[in-house]
C-alpha cells in the first residue's frame, strides 16, 4: 500500500497550498488527474523519494518515504518515466539498451533475458506501437516484479494492460489525463 497524508508539494520556493491524501492499495488502478503534467510528475517523483514534500507523508506499508529511507522503499517500486532523455551536456546520446537496464544492481536477481522482455511487451501492445520506447519501459518494469508501479503519463493503449497488472496484485499508480484512465482507475486523485 502507498499512502500521501495531507501531502502538499513545494512550488518555486514556496508552498502550492493543495494538500493531497490518498490510499492506493493492491490490486487497484489509481489516477493522479487534473493540475499540470509536471505537478503529477513531481508527485510521482515525491512518492519515490526523490522529490521533497513540503508538508505531509508519504509512506510505503506504514512506514514513512524519507531521506534515510527512500532507497529501501524504492526497491518495491517500479517507475516508468513519460521519457528517458539526457541531463546535462550531452555530446552523443545513447539511449540504454535491455542490458544496461539488466546489469543494474538493483535488477542482477531477476531472471530478465530478451526473450521474456520481448514477450511482456505483445502484452502491452501490438508490435507496430513497440517504436514508443513507454512500451519497453512498461514491460520492464512488470518483469521487475515489484509491487508498486508508478507510470508518469502512459499511452493510451496500455491502459488494459496496466488495469490488468493492477488485478494481478499490484499498486499501479498513472499519471494522466487521459478519459480511458479515469474511467478504468478505481481511484481518481484530483490535482
Amino acid at each position: 500500500m502507498l499512502e500521501l497524508n495531507e501531502v502538499c508539494l513545494q512550488e518555486h520556493n514556496a508552498i502550492d497550498g493543495h494538500t493531497l491524501s490518498m490510499m492506493a492499495e493492491e490490486e487497484q488502478l489509481t489516477c493522479l488527474h487534473g493540475g499540470s503534467a509536471g505537478k503529477r510528475s513531481r508527485l510521482l517523483l515525491a512518492m519515490l523519494g526523490l522529490e521533497p514534500v513540503a508538508n505531509g507523508v508519504v509512506s510505503v506499508d506504514g512506514e514513512p518515504v524519507t531521506p534515510a529511507t527512500a532507497r529501501t522503499m524504492r526497491r518495491q517500486m517500479a517507475y516508468v518515466p513519460d521519457g528517458l532523455e539526457p541531463q546535462g551536456e550531452v555530446t552523443v546520446y545513447e539511449a540504454p539498451t535491455e542490458d544496461d537496464v539488466f546489469r543494474l544492481r538493483a535488477n542482477r536477481h531477476q531472471r530478465l533475458t530478451q526473450e521474456a522482455l520481448e514477450q511482456e511487451m505483445n502484452r502491452v501492445a501490438d508490435p507496430s506501437q513497440w517504436k514508443d520506447s513507454r512500451v519497453k519501459l512498461l514491460a520492464v518494469a512488470a518483469l521487475l516484479e515489484r509491487p508498486i508501479v508508478l507510470v508518469d503519463n502512459p499511452p493510451v493503449f496500455a491502459a488494459d494492460y496496466l488495469l490488468q497488472l493492477a488485478r494481478q496484485g499490484r499498486v499501479v499508480i498513472v499519471s494522466s489525463d487521459e478519459d480511458v484512465f479515469v474511467e478504468q482507475a478505481d481511484q481518481v486523485l484530483e490535482l
